[in-house]
């Protein structure tokens, strides 16, 4: 195994994210020009602003082409958001970095800006301090506030305190750990809750109640997954045997290629991007049909993640997450290591973003590029000329985020025979709730003693800006239909395909039917193949979960996306966030379903898809104290976007690679 970071390019392309020197550039520039000054002192003071966003402005498809064709490269430019804490003002700012000057400089009113991670820390260093805290904690028997960890979430509208709605507010769950190293997010002081403004770093009130306030003892729980906290007679109860190793070695190293961003494998090209929502980003994705790159996607990411719990108590109902909106997946991304997150011959892509003061910081080895060997490819064995078989080789493109007690492992897949995948891993650590003596649970699963973890759902909303062959492309519905039995199917055996396009933004509100097998094919009408046909990639869905709510709840007024597993809209630059740009503190959506209430035409014009799917998490005794990986996925596969199997030309494994024994063929 190895493992090397990436090479800088000679020339920086217009796609590339901004650099350190960057975001020093844009803070001070704003400062400059529009005295947004960080504060300076320590934390606790509501003066001074915070940056909670720097993001570079990618340039337009058409700015591209240019470039690409030799033209002078786009004009460097930063959007920027950022709130001035004693006003509780949010801003919108636009900052040319060609040429040194803010262009706008907007107050935008009535919404809160995501939440930063430093807010988060020093939310847990106020309260700590705080006296009303530590006897509330005292009351409770918990005395060492070493062993205390407070996690502050976001309000949604809906459930916000009415007397603390114009402020800019978090709550607070409340954990101590069973020992110093130990897991913090085991054992959960139920019903002890802090709510908190965030811009003065104020506790503006404390809510103490439930069973476990009058001191009624907690359950003892195992919540421990470090070897170092775990019981002996459970590790000594072990009767796993030992594995041998396993090593993935490429001793001529990677096949593929990695310039500044720019990645190359067979036949694939693509630029890798990062800012601090989304996280990687995939943009130009293409590939070499013969002597023709033809493109397939223009931009591909995560758009919104919306984790809703589905247990009304006084624990849980504030709970529900929209983790892009409010946090953001790249503040939250965390450093790949060789051999325990990425194995075999790996690069990395380091990624650049910056805190609440505008200063830039790095996350290392952020993003893991590496082959993986998946199998067969395709084989056959004919009775007279013998086995031809290749071997799958897929080129992964990976980021690992930590949201609080859990993690989602992403991972983008190519393949040599045209297809993506897109899969996510989640895995971490459940929030679980300790229950009274014969307390009913009827909202989670018993995980320990007398602790339970509440159902919820985790909804992640891919965006897709699909550009096949070019960005005039159309939406078709494809679904297979069992025919009648009559005279010209007498044994009921023909199965028909209906396609559907979708002409308009209203038609375009998909749900999955894996009764007809629904799936949407993306359509370039303008581009006849060799077959006569039109090229297309097919999303074949698949971890697709109802929403489950009635029309009306807070959840479904915040984050319509989620009423339908496929949206389609015509791209345009300033819709990028299906349930709105600012969601924290929302009161209902300001995206998805907005947008498409006017019902624009989509047919032959540039679209973008916005895929919802995830995990409808049942939790289970298996899930605790450490989760193993669930597991959803999609594919977006060529149909007819080739003339036959464009993997015909992948070269088999050598004979000396290969253990031969006699081949016998059955029928």
């Amino acid at each position: 195994m190895s493992a090397s970071r990436d090479s800088s390019p000679a020339v920086r392309h217009p796609l590339d994210p901004l650099t350190a020197d960057e975001f020093v550039a844009v803070a001070a520039i704003l400062r400059r020009d529009q005295g947004v000054e960080p504060a300076s002192g320590a934390p606790g003071s509501a003066s001074g602003w915070r940056f909670a966003a720097i993001e570079m402005i990618e340039p337009s498809k058409a700015d591209l082409v240019a470039f690409e064709d030799g033209g002078p490269p786009p004009p460097r430019r930063a959007e920027v958001t950022c709130f001035d804490r004693s006003a509780n003002a949010t801003y919108k700012s636009v900052v040319s970095l060609t040429e040194g000057r803010v262009e706008t400089f907007d107050h935008v009113p009535g919404v809160q800006a995501n939440f930063t991670v430093d807010e988060f820390a020093e939310c847990d260093q106020m309260l700590r301090a705080h006296p009303d805290v530590i006897a509330a904690l005292r009351s409770r028997g918990v005395t060492d506030m070493d062993l205390v960890f407070f996690d502050t979430w976001t309000y949604g509208d809906a459930v916000a305190p009415p007397e603390y709605r114009d402020r800019r507010i978090g709550w607070s769950d409340s954990w101590v750990k069973a020992a110093p190293g130990a897991n913090p997010y085991a054992r959960l002081i139920s019903g002890l809750h802090c709510v908190i403004d965030l811009n003065a770093m104020q506790l503006l009130r404390i809510e103490d109640e439930g069973p476990f306030a009058g001191g009624q003892p907690t359950p003892e729980v195992m919540g421990e997954y470090v070897p170092a906290h775990i019981p002996e007679r459970i590790l000594n109860a072990s009767t796993r045997e030992r594995i041998t190793p396993l090593h993935i070695t490429q001793p001529e190293g990677p096949s593929f290629t990695l310039d500044g961003n720019l990645l190359r494998w067979q036949n694939w090209s693509l630029r890798v991007g990062f800012n601090h929502r989304e996280g990687m980003t995939l943009h130009t994705v293409r590939y070499r049909d013969g002597d023709r790159e033809r493109s397939i996607a223009h931009r591909m990411s995560f758009a919104e993640m919306i984790v809703p719990y589905r247990d009304p108590s006084p624990d849980h109902y504030r709970r529900t997450a929209f983790d892009i909106g409010e946090w953001g997946l790249g503040f939250m991304t965390t450093s790949l290591e060789l051999g325990c997150d990425c194995l075999g011959e790996i690069r990395y892509l380091d990624a650049v973003l910056h805190n609440s003061k505008g200063e830039p910081y790095t996350i290392t080895n952020a993003i893991c590029i590496h082959e993986e060997d998946n199998a067969v490819l395709w084989k056959h064995v004919d009775h007279d000329i013998g086995a031809e078989v290749r071997r799958m080789r897929r080129l992964t493109i990976s980021f690992h985020v930590t949201v609080a007690n859990y993690e989602y492992l992403v991972y983008w897949r190519l393949y040599q025979d045209g297809n993506i995948e897109c899969e996510v891993r989640a895995t971490g650590i459940m929030v679980t709730t300790p229950l009274p003596p014969d307390a009913p649970n009827p909202n989670g699963t018993l995980v320990d003693e007398r602790t339970y973890a509440p159902f919820h759902q985790h909804f992640l909303v891919a965006r897709l800006d699909m550009d096949i062959d070019g960005s005039g492309n159309t939406v078709v519905m494809s679904e297979s239909f069992a025919e009648p039995i009559g005279p010209d199917n007498p044994h009921g055996l023909s199965l028909v395909v209906r396609n559907t396009p979708l002409r308009t933004e209203g038609e375009a509100r998909q749900d999955v039917n894996f009764g007809t097998q629904r799936a949407w094919k993306v359509v370039n009408p303008n581009v006849v193949t060799g077959l006569g046909a039109h090229p297309a990639y097919k999303l074949v869905p698949s971890g697709a979960i109802p929403p489950m709510f009635e029309p009306g709840s807070p959840v479904l007024e915040r984050a319509g996306v989620i009423a339908h597993t496929l949206w389609v809209t015509p791209n345009h630059p300033d819709e990028r966030w299906p349930a709105g740009e600012f969601v924290n503190q929302s009161v209902r959506d300001a995206g998805l379903s907005l947008w498409t209430a006017a019902d624009r035409p989509i047919e032959n014009t540039d679209v973008v898809l916005w895929y919802v799917f995830g995990i409808h998490h049942i939790t289970r005794a298996e899930d605790w104290p450490v989760m193993p990986v669930d597991v959803v996925s999609f594919w977006l596969k060529p149909f007819g976007f080739f003339d036959r199997n464009p993997a015909l030309d992948v070269v088999g494994t050598p004979p000396d690679a290969c253990h031969t024994s006699t081949t016998s063929v059955h029928h």
